[in-house]
């Protein structure tokens, strides 16, 4: 089995491609290891010790590695064999559910929301999962949206940049009731 790996923008994270879906959908952020409990790839992976965030996208696994551990040439061998292992074996992705963190928007702004929501969906999504990353809708309250950074967008050098100049101006744009982006 072939798994390509690219760099993304964050330089503690790679992305990992196996030639196949890993999701075939959304994408899953696991930030954490107790997360990472429902995924016995994220488990394999955070088992490994330096690594601090897995997220799975469509077809790419993201695995963001502790500054102050391995570097990746020691790391990186030791993420690819977890994968082969993983992905030959023909194991599950999952064998729990992970948990989604539910919204609590105004039902007066549902318009608005359907607004943001399919520009991120059709416009930011997309460009973000290029780069082994996602951003996804956590929120509008009193014309700020809230969204979480997640892969390689999480903890990003440019994800500020990308967030602000990018992402809020778009929305902004498209959505004049949108007056701040922030990141959660």
């Amino acid at each position: 089995m072939f798994i390509e790996t690219e760099q993304t923008p964050n330089p503690l994270t790679l992305m990992f491609r196996p030639g196949q879906k890993v999701t075939g959908g959304d994408g899953v952020d696991l930030p954490t290891a107790e997360v990472a409990e429902a995924s016995p790839l994220g488990k394999a992976l955070y088992a490994l010790g330096d690594v601090t965030r897995v997220f799975f996208g469509y077809d790419f696994v993201s695995v963001t590695r502790d500054p102050a551990g391995a570097d990746w040439p020691e790391l990186k061998p030791q993420i690819l064999g977890v994968l082969v292992d993983h992905f030959t074996s023909g194991a599950p992705l999952f064998t729990d559910t992970v948990k989604e963190v539910a919204t609590d928007d105004d039902p007066a702004d549902a318009e608005i929301v359907l607004q943001i929501r399919e520009l991120i969906e059709t416009r930011v999504r997309p460009q973000v999962a290029e780069d082994g990353g996602d951003i996804v809708y956590r929120g509008f309250r009193q014309g700020t949206v809230f969204l979480e950074m997640q892969g390689a967008c999480s903890g990003c050098p440019s994800s500020t940049m990308t967030l602000k100049m990018g992402i809020e101006s778009l929305l902004k744009y498209y959505v004049p009731e949108v007056t701040d982006v922030r990141a959660v």
